[in-house]
């Protein structure tokens, strides 16, 4: 039996993914109040103007609140100068950019790190609001500063109607059964394709933990890319046998059915599949925000053993792996990454997570030579001690 989780109010991660998990809301009080105070509304704004940052400025105009306008990255200071009385400033992947805030991926141990899609902050002076709408991925909205009231309505999917001719997937409509204003360090669980609509009571800072699954057009994409790379792939088929002729027009059922046969026979063996599916889980969404590290050699390396130094995955990176008989085999950042044997079970501990003391244990010469790759591939980092 697992031990209860206070970021889900004292449940077990069990009964969450049981009873909760892309089924129905929960509602947590007092959550995460550790969350409070890691950025101020100001540091949001100076973040949506970085030039690698993705960010999107929503306002609805005073004359008429139900029109609405939409900016995305690149911002500037002009756009923050005469702002209507609602609007809205997110910023995406504020993880990538602060140590602390992705800590916070750590408070959901039991979603696998190849679902986690970001850690999105909105920013809104009282009124403000994205509209009432839905997402086809799971989240977790807490506050982080100021409150903010969400109501929650039906399950919605792709034949929900929009309102038209706005630049927001807007719903006319919400059946609303779920109506709470939500203070710093509150969490609510909202499953995919349901409604909900948060609207600020005060100045208000939200974090959004999405959780999105792949979907089938990208993974396809990844498969085609990897089918490119084999020469062989791009050789004419043999012919069918052919024993009477047709009329030239035509492909017939014979022909037909034989293509799709030879297609669909490879893609059941294919080889790709595996590279395909890995590289496309362990791309980082926000590649721009991975770091240009500096490059360094092992002597580097050897200077700082035991000086306090901690090895942790960058922030801003992907890091996975899969069991392969006796060994792991590793992808980043949507490439494979070959290791020694000996650097194995450190590596996975780093995938999962965790910081490892940079000590003795890593003083050999084929272990020092994988950390120095990774490092200059920004797949992992050194973090100084405090």
């Amino acid at each position: 039996m697992s031990e209860s989780l206070a970021v889900l109010g004292g449940i077990t991660a069990e009964q969450f993914l049981n009873e909760y998990w892309q089924k129905k809301p929960l509602l947590v009080r007092n959550a995460m109040p550790e969350i409070m105070g890691l950025l101020e509304p100001e540091d949001v704004k100076e973040l949506a103007l970085e030039e690698d940052v993705s960010a999107r400025l929503i306002r609805q105009k005073n004359k008429n609140p139900n029109e609405w306008h939409v900016k995305s990255s690149p911002l500037t200071k002009g756009d923050f100068q005469k702002l209507p009385n609602l609007w809205t400033i997110l910023v995406q992947a504020v993880d990538h950019y602060s140590f602390d805030i992705a800590e916070l991926w750590k408070k959901f141990p039991f979603i696998p790190q190849w679902r986690r899609d970001d850690i999105m902050v909105s920013y809104a002076p009282k009124g403000g609001s994205v509209g009432k709408h839905f997402d086809f991925y799971d989240v977790f909205l807490v506050q982080g500063h100021g409150h903010r009231r969400w109501q929650l309505g039906q399950m919605c999917d792709e034949s929900t109607e929009f309102v038209a001719d706005q630049p927001l997937k807007l719903l006319s409509q919400m059946n609303v059964d779920f109506d709470e204003v939500l203070a710093p360090g509150d969490l609510l669980y909202v499953p995919p394709g349901l409604a909900h609509y948060g609207v600020a009571e005060d100045d208000c800072l939200t974090f959004s933990f999405g959780f999105r699954m792949p979907n089938l057009a990208e993974m396809t994409d990844r498969l085609s890319e990897q089918f490119a790379k084999n020469s062989v792939l791009t050789n004419p088929l043999a012919d069918i046998t052919r024993l009477k002729t047709n009329a030239i027009g035509e492909i017939n059922n014979t022909e037909f059915s034989y293509l799709k046969t030879q297609l669909l026979d490879y893609l059941i063996q294919a080889p790709e599949f595996d590279a395909a599916i890995m590289a496309y889980m362990s791309e980082s969404k926000y590649p721009n925000s991975i770091p240009e590290p500096e490059e360094i050699v092992i002597d580097d390396l050897v200077e700082v053993i035991n000086s306090g130094y901690q090895l942790i995955l960058e922030p801003a990176s992907r890091l996975l792996y899969r069991q392969q008989d006796q060994l792991l085999d590793f992808w980043a950042n949507g490439e494979n990454i070959c290791i020694s044997q000996s650097f194995q079970e450190q590596l996975k501990q780093i995938a999962d997570g965790a910081s490892l003391a940079f000590d003795e244990e890593f003083n050999h010469t084929d272990i020092l030579e994988d950390i120095v790759l990774l490092l200059n591939q920004a797949v992992i980092m050194l973090l100084p001690p405090h």
